[in-house]
């Protein structure tokens, strides 16, 4: 069992940030409204989740100004795409 365990990844043990990179893999940019709305989550609670996983180098952060509003907008990288299928693989073993 302790094989198939070293390829879960903390940075995806939260529910918010499980939730960000589902949304990141189907979608090649999510912005922040989108995301706080999609996973029912408050400004500060999702902005410490995108945080972390920008930490991790996860995800990029892209920050414009359209209309004279700023939007920020996240992408997942390559290695947070790795990262993600990785630890989505490994729950799938744990399922078997």
């Amino acid at each position: 069992m302790k094989e198939f365990l070293k390829d879960f990844n903390k940075a995806f043990e939260s529910k918010i940030r499980l939730g960000v990179m589902a949304a990141l893999m189907v979608n090649e940019s999510v912005d922040f409204n989108t995301l706080k709305e999609l996973l029912n989550a408050t400004d500060g609670n999702l902005a410490s989740h995108l945080k972390t996983l920008e930490k991790e180098t996860f995800i990029q952060v892209s920050k414009q100004f359209v209309d004279r509003k700023p939007l920020t907008t996240y992408t997942a990288t390559a290695l947070g795409k790795e990262a993600f299928e990785k630890h989505l693989n490994a729950l799938e073993n744990l399922l078997k």
